[in-house]
């Protein structure tokens, strides 16, 4: 999300998060782009 503080839209994402019939996770940009690098170079991590 964009123009809202980090604190504010992981409160939001947890609110809905019961709402809603699956698991859901936090990712941040950063994380999401290291974990792409990783699983480009070979290296382990989440699927």
């Amino acid at each position: 999300m964009n123009g809202v503080t980090e604190e504010v839209a992981k409160e939001a994402m947890r609110l809905a998060s019961h709402k809603l019939p699956i698991k859901t996770r936090f990712v941040t940009k950063a994380q999401l782009e290291a974990e792409i690098a990783a699983q480009q170079n070979g290296v382990g991590g989440e699927a």
